[in-house]
Order: structure tokens, then C-alpha cells, then sequence
């Protein structure tokens, strides 16, 4: 069965990208790398990141996209292999990772929404800062230091004291 996305040129989107073992903690203990690998595909395939989180197994980020342009695959791609390099190659690998070639510091798969409107994007945006609180890392937003939160905070969009409980997290 082939896995359908959706496409669309100049797309805002939402991601959740993990690690494969999700007991380890690489994407904070390499936090420098994780940054390198993305600005890297930024000055080669740019788009913009409207909001991103790390936690130690997994991410979160809005991107949008350029008009004429909607592979995020690609980015993705790049991205996590930018990653894997930089990393030693001690992880378990399957037999189906090894025939293959492939590292196992990814998931294969990672899920994404295209955003449908304003409110669909709010919600987004305040889970993705709120992740770091959902997940027990810190009892407050401000307090998580790999989050675009703080860009947020300077660009006037939050209050530095910011904590609501996304929607998703209510209905949930």
C-alpha cells in the first residue's frame, strides 16, 4: 500500500518526527548538529519554520513552504540524514535497516498535517510550545530551551509567563 500525503505548493505544515528508539535522547544531546542539519537544507531548499520544538526523542515544527514548491519529503530527508551523519553508528539496526543501508536513529515514517486555517495553525502552534510542559520536561513553556518559544517572546507574540493548555490537550 502506498502511504498518501498531501501536496500543496506553498503549504503550511505541521510535523511529529521521532527517533526510532524512543528511550534515547539524542536530538537534545546533539542539539548543535540537529541545528546544523537544518540550516543547512534551509540555504539549499529554503522554507520557513513557523514554530518548532525538540524533545530528546522527538519534534515537532510548522514549516511553510516556498509557492511553487511542496516537498517536504525531500527536506525531511536531507534533514534526518544530515543528522545520522553526524552521529556515531552504535544504535540496533534491523535486518531490514541493514539490508538496506539505513541507520536507525529515525522512525522510517513521520506524520504531518497540512494546516486548514488560522485557528488550525493557533492550536498547532501552542501544542508544539506546550510539548515540553505536556511531556514533564519542565512545569513552564519558558523554561524549555529548544523551542521557538523564545523567538515568540521577543517577536511579541507571547508573554514570556505563557503557559495555556493547548485545546488538543483539553478535548483530549
Amino acid at each position: 500500500m502506498q502511504y498518501r500525503r498531501v501536496y500543496v505548493p506553498g503549504g503550511t505544515y505541521f510535523f511529529t518526527v521521532n527517533l526510532a528508539d524512543r528511550s534515547r535522547t539524542l536530538l537534545v544531546d546533539h542539539i548543535d548538529d540537529l541545528r546544523n542539519a537544518v540550516q543547512e537544507v534551509l540555504t539549499s531548499h529554503p522554507f520557513r519554520i513557523d514554530a518548532m520544538v525538540v524533545l530528546p526523542d522527538h519534534l515537532h515544527a510548522i514549516w511553510t513552504l516556498p509557492e511553487d514548491d511542496a516537498d517536504y519529503p525531500m527536506r525531511w530527508s536531507l534533514i534526518k540524514a544530515g543528522f545520522s551523519r553526524c552521529i556515531p553508528a552504535d544504535e540496533q539496526r534491523s535486518k531490514s535497516r541493514i539490508a538496506k543501508g539505513e541507520r536507525g536513529i529515525w522512525q522510517r515514517r513521520y506524520w504531518e498535517h497540512l494546516i486548514r486555517d488560522e485557528q488550525d495553525y493557533t492550536n498547532h502552534v501552542n501544542y508544539i510550545h506546550y510539548n515540553p510542559v505536556k511531556h514533564g520536561h519542565v512545569t513552564r513553556v519558558a523554561d524549555w530551551p529548544y523551542s521557538t518559544f523564545h523567538r515568540a517572546i521577543k517577536n511579541g507574540q507571547y508573554p514570556p509567563d505563557w503557559s495555556e493548555e493547548p485545546i488538543f490537550r483539553r478535548l483530549g
